[in-house]
């Protein structure tokens, strides 16, 4: 008998013997080296699920099944007991005139929540009002595991909305806008949509990126068996322990060199560019003019220090501050969300600008996902992020335009931000026919090829 059945044998016994029941049971214990959490997630049957691993990897959590869920963060705090968290997050554009289809928010407190700080495992379960479905809840689990391999396909189509001809015009618009009106940066995303000739899962892909991309936070959020939205992205929004808050300016972006001598050279750069500098400087003043009302104290880094990630590098400034007392975490999620990195600025002027002319709905993409806690609440920005819906998987990446923003260095900066996950993506069969494998190339690549075949 494993670690896991017995622990959760314990919260079974103690359904059963407790007199008075609390809003919370909780067992620690040791977790196999067999059993990976994200493969446990996938084999177990409840829904929603979550999954969260911090940035620093000091802290991972599946959660599985509803207790409650809350369409706004607000009556989810109010409802929180000690050591209670409650998983979910906000969409850029959910429920909005152009996007009804997606949650403007979707909060749950779980039934069940195994979970890992530092070293040490938990089994949690939050009980609730009917012990009946608590007890229902338990008897589902299991110490199965799925079996992910790192995901092998091919991928039979792919579409960018917008192509990189109406990729070109937007910018341009964008561009004579920052001239002539009171609008200072537009962050531009694009879709890519990849149909595979196999259903791949949101969980491959996501225990895929956890083991090559580090330093990011990695979530995965599935409503139900056939839509699940996962990331592993570098971008904090925020964290808040008591009235102490950290959070950061990350903007300002290129490439990893293929040498260390081509790293370096990039990444000094950067570092000295005026226009990623005067881009980063856009969210640093933009943060700080919406936390300083609510603070006691604030504090920001001098200057941009370098993030060096497995594709790109950015520039990032941190950001402390001290809250007053009446500030909640659902209200910072009203005040950074969305920031300058993921929208603009000024914000209003940004996102009006990305309603009328992106072609498709953000939904959960530059969101917000995360936790509530009464103590401490964490979230991070949804970017370098997919929804994987069955054999399509469509990727998402914005990039930030200032002045002297040029259209073919931000469509490779969208490919250098998508490998993230797209190289996670292994062949199975020969390369494709060079015309078809054209067609299907983000733009800059597909010229390549082309000289290169001429």
């Amino acid at each position: 008998m494993t670690e896991l059945i017995q622990a959760i044998g314990r919260l079974c016994d103690a359904l059963s013997t407790l007199s008075a029941l609390p809003p919370r049971l909780s067992v620690d214990l040791t977790l196999s080296d067999h059993i990976d959490p994200i493969e446990w997630l996938d084999a177990q049957p409840l829904f929603p699920k979550f999954y969260w691993q911090s940035r620093d990897g000091a802290e991972e959590t599946v959660a599985l099944g509803q207790v409650r869920t809350f369409s706004n963060p607000y009556s989810a705090e109010l409802v929180l007991e000690d050591g209670q968290r409650i998983w979910g997050g906000r969409s850029f554009d959910g429920r909005t005139e152009r996007n009804q289809r997606c949650l403007q928010s979707f909060f749950f407190l779980p039934q069940i929540e195994l979970s890992r700080v530092g070293e040490t495992w938990y089994l949690s379960l939050n009980t609730g009002d009917d012990i009946g479905k608590a007890r229902a809840a338990l008897n589902k689990l299991s110490d199965s595991t799925s079996t992910l391999a790192r995901p092998q396909c091919d991928i039979l189509d792919a579409e960018h909305s917008p192509s990189y001809p109406q990729w070109s015009s937007m910018l341009e618009k964008a561009l004579a806008e920052i001239d002539s009106t009171d609008l200072q940066k537009v962050v531009l995303a694009r879709k890519t949509s990849l149909t595979l000739d196999r259903h791949i899962s949101a969980a491959q892909l996501l225990k895929a990126s956890r083991e090559q991309n580090s330093a990011n936070f990695h979530f995965l959020l599935a409503l139900d068996e056939k839509h699940s939205f996962v990331g592993s992205t570098p971008e904090r929004l925020f964290n808040r322990q008591g009235q102490a808050l950290l959070t950061e300016a990350l903007a300002g972006t290129i490439g990893r060199g293929k040498t260390a001598q081509d790293d370096k050279a990039l990444a000094q750069w950067l570092l000295n560019d005026p226009k990623n500098i005067y881009e980063n400087r856009l969210v640093v003043e933009d943060i700080e003019s919406r936390l300083l009302p609510s603070s006691i104290a604030l504090t920001v880094e001098g200057s941009p220090h370098l993030v060096q990630l497995r594709k790109v590098q950015h520039l990032k400034r941190d950001i402390e501050a001290e809250l007053h007392n009446d500030v909640s975490s659902s209200d910072l999620l009203d005040m950074l969300q969305p920031t300058a990195a993921i929208a603009g600025l000024p914000r209003d002027n940004a996102v009006k600008f990305i309603t009328e002319n992106e072609p498709f709905a953000r939904g959960w993409y530059s969101g917000a996902v995360g936790f509530l806690g009464r103590e401490r609440s964490e979230f991070c920005v949804a970017i370098r992020s997919a929804l994987v819906m069955n054999d399509t998987l469509h990727l998402f990446a914005g990039a930030g335009i200032v002045p002297g923003s040029e259209p073919e260095t931000e469509w490779k900066e969208l490919d250098r931000k998508m490998s993230t996950l797209m190289s996670l993506l292994s062949p199975v069969l020969d390369p494709l026919p060079f015309e078809k494998k054209r067609s299907m190339l983000p733009m800059s690549n597909a010229i390549d090829m082309e000289k290169k075949a001429g």
